[in-house]
């Protein structure tokens, strides 16, 4: 859900950000699993058709690629910062730029009932500014 939002948000941009290209990896992701339909779901109530996103694991080359690496929870960030060699440079949490908040974090709503997946849809929603505004701070 994270990188089809990214990539609405992305689209409406100015150069660079709109060129940015958004890709989507886990950290324990296996290959080629669909995405649930909750997030199929929740998404399409939002404009957004990720009907055919497949899962993939986070790769080094990846990273080495990435200008920036957005994680929905410290856990992710930890197994990241531990296992990659070098490490991102900007390895942000989704909701960390958002002022005011103490968690910064984004559950995961796998294998949750609907409402938990828009719940999530809507704390992403909410930390977009705050996370653009921080991308865009970052930019050469």
């Amino acid at each position: 859900m994270a990188a089809g939002l990214l990539q609405h948000a992305f689209a409406a941009q100015p150069e660079p950000l709109h060129s940015l290209r958004i890709i989507s990896a886990g950290v324990s992701a296996r290959t080629g699993e669909r995405v649930s339909q909750n997030s199929v779901l929740a998404l399409r109530k939002a404009g957004i058709d990720i009907s055919r996103h497949v899962s993939r694991p986070l790769t080094q080359a990846m990273l080495d690629e990435a200008f920036a690496v957005i994680c929905m929870t410290e856990s992710h960030r930890t197994i990241i910062r531990e296992q990659a060699d070098p490490a991102p440079k900007h390895l942000l949490l989704f909701r960390e730029f958002m002022p005011g908040q103490d968690d910064k974090e984004i559950g995961d709503p796998y294998g949750g009932p609907l409402r938990v997946y828009e719940a999530v849809r809507d704390e992403m929603v909410e930390a977009l500014p705050s996370l653009l505004a921080a991308l865009k701070s970052r930019l050469p």
